[in-house]
């Protein structure tokens, strides 16, 4: 079969209007607001062909418009011990060497090795450049086992992505798996931190996702995830507002593109979204 054609890029942003007629127009030349993919991941070198994996990841958001990705590599077992994820963050390092300017790291860490996921954490932000933190399901979110890392988080002005969901369908969820009511709690005892619920379109009741986030005005939201429910995104910028939204794709590229391309919400609010919100917390610690 033949292959489907690329996006040009201008075409991209014009259709999602942060060019041409859109909020952001004006009338001499500028460069086109960046889009950033907020939560996706790199393969784990286990997976023999994850250097392909890799590079067809950065085609993918060639394709679709999208500038950066802020990536993180998991590791398969869990709880992941440090020397696991350790070399998790070592791989991620060296993509961001392959693909300078595309691939922005994330530090995976397990918070119940304190000390080790602490030394790690300012290793990878302060030695290699990395953005921010990403935690799984190790632990929920409102254990105070997360304490120190949302403190290191806070003193090194980066935020943390964490894995959520409410899965109460599923027949046997994962049983520290955080969602918002967690997110939210984290949120009341460290209300300057940086904090990011993951995938809202992850498989869990995003409609419950968003009305717990209500009363947590410093936690972000995702738009990532697999699901193509309709009206996803204008109920969480009818409750929540487009500031604390982050476009994010967790590898579901073209499905993540589409919510957004087709939600029906002003362009000024899909600029923010698709990359303004994040370049904002990117601005913090001044990660480019």
């Amino acid at each position: 079969m033949p292959k489907s054609p690329a996006i040009p890029r201008r075409a991209f942003l014009e259709g999602v209007g942060l060019i041409g007629g859109g909020a952001l127009a004006s009338p001499a030349p500028a460069a086109p607001a960046k889009v950033i993919d907020v939560h996706d991941h790199l393969k784990h070198h286990s997976n023999p062909a994850w250097r392909e994996g890799d590079r067809k990841l950065i085609d993918a958001a060639d394709k679709l418009g999208i500038d950066q990705l802020c990536c993180s590599i998991l590791a398969p077992e869990h709880p992941a011990a440090p020397e696991s994820f350790r070399q998790c963050n070592l791989w991620t390092a060296a993509a961001m060497q392959r693909f300078p300017g595309r691939i922005l790291g994330y530090c995976y860490v397990n918070p119940g090795y304190t000390r080790e996921a602490l030394q790690e954490i300012r290793r990878c932000v302060e030695d290699r450049g990395f953005m921010g933190i990403k935690l799984y399901n190790d632990y929920q979110a409102s254990e105070p086992v997360l304490w120190p890392v949302v403190e290191l988080a806070i003193q090194l002005r980066v935020p943390i992505l964490q894995h959520a969901g409410h899965p109460s369908w599923l027949p046997h969820p994962q049983p520290r798996i955080s969602d918002g009511s967690h997110l939210s709690a984290l949120a009341r005892r460290y209300p300057e931190a940086m904090l990011i619920c993951a995938h809202i379109c992850g498989g869990g009741d995003w409609e419950w996702e968003i009305k717990a986030l209500r009363s947590a005005p410093t936690v972000y939201l995702d738009t990532s995830g697999s699901v193509l429910d309709e009206g996803v995104v204008e109920m969480a910028v009818r409750i929540l507002g487009s500031d604390r939204l982050l476009f994010a794709c967790d590898t579901s590229l073209t499905a993540s593109v589409g919510r957004i391309r087709g939600a029906d919400i002003s362009e000024s609010d899909r600029a923010k979204i698709l990359g303004g919100n994040m370049q904002k917390i990117l601005s913090r610690r001044g990660t480019r």
